[in-house]
Parts: structure tokens; sequence; C-alpha cells
């Protein structure tokens, strides 16, 4: 039921956050909408940390290693996919943002050694599937100009470093590093981050004081930053980073709802369709729990230390 509710939080709010970052492109560069966001959610989550009493004290390396998921995460990720939207729409972005799946299924190979499960790859595929029938229309009025072919080259890129992200976070959460405190430093990081690489650009400071930007802004630090990124880098933990990237797949199908009910978007036989394989594809991935293996039966069998250890409790092992 922990875990349900860890893929609810991110999948209602991040469906709703393409949405809302729409009021963060236009007159303000996307780079300073970035710092502004996770410098907010960075700063709150520290006062937060203070008033709880949560450990904030990490060694050198730890640091560097939270430094590089906030850089990861929260710096050139959403710094690319913010200016994607320039130049594609806010569903075509979401398709190529749900590719987090393989790339995490991938990288969790690479960089953890977590074998491939052919469930969560099936599941997969059928929630990509799913999330191109949904975006439809977007493919269909797909053109191969230079502007497009950017936009797409600035989401792979954006996907890609968050991919990275995701598995920095889950080896952080190996290595001991609590969620809370590591997303507080690592979103301030982020900002700094941006901040220093916006400045040596020669970038001016920009900022909007309309309620519709201040307003987007606020929720996609405190809700979109601060307790989805928190349910989602904590369900990482729990059901590693291949799992818990379903999120992104799920998330577009919320984030039309929400533009049927704000943009009056029509629903057709092609996204209902998507909308059931994107929802099947997840079933799929995430049903069925990885047996243990057998307990010899025979008392005087030895028992090798690695089966002996995947049956005790995870307290006992750590």
């Amino acid at each position: 039921m922990k875990n349900i509710l860890l893929f609810l939080t991110p999948m209602l709010i991040w469906g709703s956050t393409w949405y809302a970052i729409k009021f963060q492109v236009g007159s303000v560069d996307p780079v300073f909408s970035v710092i502004y966001r996770f410098g907010i959610a960075g700063v709150l989550m520290l006062v937060v940390c203070r008033f709880w009493g949560l450990k904030l004290d990490f060694n050198r390396k730890e640091h560097g290693f939270i430094l590089l998921q906030g850089v990861l995460i929260f710096g050139f990720n959403y710094w690319l996919i913010y200016v994607s939207e320039l130049y594609l729409t806010s569903g075509l972005v979401g398709l190529i943002f749900s590719l987090l799946v393989f790339l995490n299924i991938i990288n969790s190979r690479i960089f953890l050694k977590t074998p491939f499960e052919s469930r969560v790859i099936l599941g997969g595929l059928l929630g990509l599937i799913g999330t191109a029938l949904v975006f439809r229309q977007d493919l269909a009025g797909f053109s191969f100009s230079d502007s497009k072919i950017l936009g797409v080259a600035l989401a792979l890129s954006g996907t890609y470093i968050a991919s990275l992200g995701n598995i920095t976070s889950a080896r952080n959460q190996k290595a001991g590093i609590p969620v809370i405190p590591s997303n507080a430093f690592g979103m301030t990081y982020g900002a700094a981050a941006m901040l220093i690489i916006a400045l040596i650009a020669g970038k001016t400071i920009t900022f909007e004081s309309s309620p519709s930007y201040i307003g987007s802004l606020l929720y996609l630090s405190i809700f979109g930053s601060v307790i989805a990124f928190g349910a989602y880098l904590t369900l990482i933990g729990n059901i590693g980073a291949s799992k818990a990237a379903y999120v992104s797949l799920i998330a577009p199908i919320i984030a039309l709802v929400i533009s049927t009910v704000f943009e009056n978007y029509q629903w057709t036989g092609s996204s209902f369709t998507g909308a059931f394989l994107i929802l099947g594809g997840n079933t799929i991935a995430l049903s069925g729990r990885k047996k243990r293996a057998a307990m010899p039966r025979n008392p005087g069998q030895k028992v090798p230390v690695d089966t002996l250890k995947e049956n005790l409790p995870d307290k006992l092992t750590k």
C-alpha cells in the first residue's frame, strides 16, 4: 500500500505539471524558471529538514554524489525539457519523456547490474505504444523542420539525463543517503548550477509578476518538486528505477484529462485504446514479485551465504 501511494502521488501531480509548465515558458527564459522552481523548493526543504531535525551533515564524497544527482535531475534535465516545449507540443514532449522507462532499464543494468525482467520490458513496450496512440495527432502533425529536430534532440537529451539522475538517486539510497535531505541539497545544487551557467552565458535575469506565472511557479516548486520528487525518489529506492519510471507513462494520461477540462481536448478511439494499453502495460510491469531462493529442507545441508541473506529481513542484512 505504501508503494502504491508513492506511485500515485507523483503520477497525479506530474500529470498536472505539463499544463503548469506552459505558464513558465514565454517571457521568462526557461533556465530562470528552472532556477526559481528548484531554488524555492530546495531552500524550503532545507528549512523543513532543519525543523524536523533530519541529518544534514554529509561528508565530501556524499555531497559529491548529491551534487551529481541535483545537477542531473533538478538542473540540466528540466532545463532541456522546458526549452524543448518552445519547439514541440507538450504532448510530444510527454511522449519522448516516456522513453525514460527503457532508459532506466538499460542504465540500471549498466550501472547497478540490475537484471532485465521480461514483464517490465513488455509492459514498457505496451505503454510506449499506448502513449504514441494517445498523442497520435501530435505525431501526425510532426514535420522534420530544423526547429522540430532541435526540439526532439533537446527532449531526448533531457530524458536521458533524467535517467542518469534516477540511477544516481538509487545509488545514493543504497549508500544510506536519506531521500529528503538529499533532495533538499540536490535541488539547491541544481538551481545554483543553472544560475552559474546562465550568468556565464550572459543571460539577463528575468521574472514575470503575473498571477499565472507566480501561481504556477509555487505549484511546481511545492507540489511538483518537494512532494512529487520526495515520493518518486523514495519509490526508486523501494522498487527500483526501472519500475518507478512507469510514472512517466501514466502521467500524460492525467495531463490529457486536465486538457479535456481546461483546453477542450477531444478524446478519440485511438486515445482511449492508448490509455488502455498504458494501464495494461503498467499492470504487467508492476505485477508479481521476485521469487526468493528456496531454503534447503535437509537440516544438514549447507546454505549459501547469498541465499541466506535473501531470506532474511532487510534490517538484519544491512
